[in-house]
């Protein structure tokens, strides 16, 4: 039986454009590759928390929730590669995907606004996922399909906390933070709509 999940509407609202059909079509025939990058993903996503650690260990509120948000991924990261185990589907290292690349390639290098640009992509990409987790989970073997929607509280929650601290943490006032936002948000549109050679969990629809 499918698992009926729908996007969050927090979600729905917060992106620019809904993942391409082509895309969800994509996913399904090509389940092996879209496991081994999701794997790829939460290990890249725990890494990403860790790295907000090292860079700003004095804000504590921050460090306290990315300390935590690593550990979370890398226990998504530990049940992907169990189901990648059950399917046979041999792990190798990925490099970023072309979506994730040029998004960090946007974020500014000047403080105050390089960790709010990275808050904003983090927040971006969270969202992302969560939208993918609900439109693909539906269409998805029973088992798998369960997993994904049971990972969609989880991606919100990481979503609404990389926005709080976009507002909380930077110094700048709330309509610098939104004028930003739509910048980047504009750009993860394009990112996903447009035509892929690559087929990735974060990708555009595919090219060929």
């Amino acid at each position: 039986m499918a698992v009926a999940v729908d996007v969050p509407e927090a979600i729905a609202a917060f992106l620019d454009a809904a993942t391409p059909e082509p895309w969800l079509a994509a996913a399904c025939e090509r389940l092996p590759e879209m496991l081994l990058d999701h794997a790829n993903c939460e290990l890249k996503a725990a890494s990403t928390a860790l790295g907000f650690l090292y860079r700003y260990p004095d804000r504590t509120a921050l460090a306290q929730r990315m300390s935590k948000l690593a550990r979370e991924e890398l226990r998504h990261f530990e049940q992907v590669r169990a189901i990648m185990e059950d399917m046979a589907i041999p792990f190798e290292r990925l490099s970023a995907s072309r979506y994730a690349g040029r998004l960090r390639e946007a974020a500014r290098q000047e403080e105050p606004y390089k960790l709010l640009d990275l808050l904003l992509i983090g927040a971006l990409i969270e969202a992302r996922s969560c939208e993918r987790f609900a439109k693909i989970a539906p269409r998805l073997p029973e088992k798998l399909g369960r997993f994904y929607s049971g990972l969609l509280a989880s991606e919100a929650r990481h979503f609404e906390h990389y926005i709080a601290f976009a507002k909380s943490e930077c110094g700048v006032n709330e309509d610098v933070v939104e004028a930003r936002l739509a910048e980047l948000k504009a750009m993860e549109a394009a990112l996903v709509l447009e035509p892929d050679s690559e087929f990735r969990f974060h990708s555009g629809p595919p090219a060929d």
